[in-house]
């Protein structure tokens, strides 16, 4: 499902893809960004997020995703939710769904099936969570639901990062 290591001079493409682009994707994007940071490895990744839909295209992510990823010290400077475009499928090496429904989308969108097999759920890459299949949607909820999926995305995000780390290093 991983592409093979990387030429040296590439940078793994990864995107990450909610509903709309103001809660669970910069969240993750936030996230995985800092991983890669902390590992020294911020020129060998491009990381984005993105939403299916184009309803929220140019606003900041959600207040109570700023504040949770502040809370847990991400930092998420200037984002702007933008819409996935199926063009940007050949500059990515992996697109991650918060979501199944999201998942279907993305294959849909695909222009091949080698494109389709880039795309996976998050929660797919961690064992204790892949049953549970998706991230759940907190912007309807409370601050805790935001607490909660931060937690889920940290650690699906920490596993996802274990598995690429070989074809990034």
């Amino acid at each position: 499902m991983l592409p093979p290591r990387l030429a040296q001079n590439d940078r793994f493409g990864i995107a990450f893809v909610c509903a709309g682009n103001i809660c669970r994707s910069p969240m993750a994007e936030a996230i995985f960004q800092h991983q890669v940071s902390t590992a020294g490895l911020q020129d060998h990744v491009a990381v984005r997020s993105a939403g299916i839909g184009d309803w929220h295209v140019g606003e900041p992510p959600d207040h109570r995703t700023l504040e949770a990823l502040t809370r847990h010290g991400y930092p998420l400077l200037g984002r702007r939710a933008q819409q996935f475009d199926p063009a940007w499928f050949p500059d990515l090496d992996l697109v991650v769904a918060l979501d199944s429904s999201h998942e279907r989308a993305l294959r849909d969108w695909a222009p091949s099936e080698s494109d389709r097999s880039k795309v996976a759920t998050l929660l797919s890459f961690d064992p204790a969570q892949a049953a549970s299949r998706d991230v759940p949607d907190p912007y309807y909820r409370d601050d805790a639901a935001f607490e909660q999926v931060l937690g889920m995305i940290e650690e699906a995000s920490a596993q996802l990062f274990r598995q690429i780390r070989p074809a990034i290093t």
